[in-house]
């Protein structure tokens, strides 16, 4: 069964808000749309005609007397208790428990990539430490490219410009 715009009922929020509509302490955005909802629906308006009429009778019920040292027992025990457990102290422990938490997880992230670094920085082997060794070798590379064979340069230890004790 599908309601329409005139059986529309107000949400458990607005619902909650309306107080603050009647007296008028309602933010701008929040008023205009309850004001919008009430035009539009019947069942909204009754609600808040109900509530109209239950802080009019509330107005006719006699205000009971309040005891004269009400107000300074009343601040004097919220003293005590704030006191005893001052409002900050929650929160400094919840952010504390927060700092810890983000504490355990960092190092829980750190220990690894700090293995995994000095794993491969130190047992991983480094390509280029060869071609440091053996730096002669690839200063001459594209020469002794150029040799085809063991042969040519036995030949070539036997000539006069390179072995004078030929002569």
């Amino acid at each position: 069964m599908s309601r329409g715009p005139e059986q529309l009922r107000l949400t458990p929020d607005e619902r909650a808000d309306l107080v603050a509509y009647v007296d008028g302490e309602l933010p701008e955005a929040s008023h205009r749309a309850l004001s919008t909802k009430l035009t539009q629906s019947a069942t909204a308006r009754r609600e808040v005609e109900m509530l109209n009429k239950t802080w009019e009778l509330l107005g006719h019920l006699p205000f009971p007397a309040v005891d004269p040292g009400f107000p300074e027992r009343t601040i004097t025990e919220i003293r005590r208790l704030d006191m005893r457990d001052p409002a900050w102290g929650a929160s400094v422990r919840a952010w504390s428990d927060r700092l810890f938490v983000v504490g355990i997880y960092l190092v829980a992230g750190v220990i690894p990539l700090g293995l995994g670094y000095a794993a491969t920085r130190w047992l991983w082997p480094d390509p280029s430490a060869r071609v440091v060794r053996e730096l002669s070798l690839a200063e001459h590379l594209d020469e002794y490219l150029e040799v085809e064979s063991f042969d040519f340069l036995s030949e070539l230890a036997e000539t006069a410009d390179f072995n004078p004790a030929t002569h």
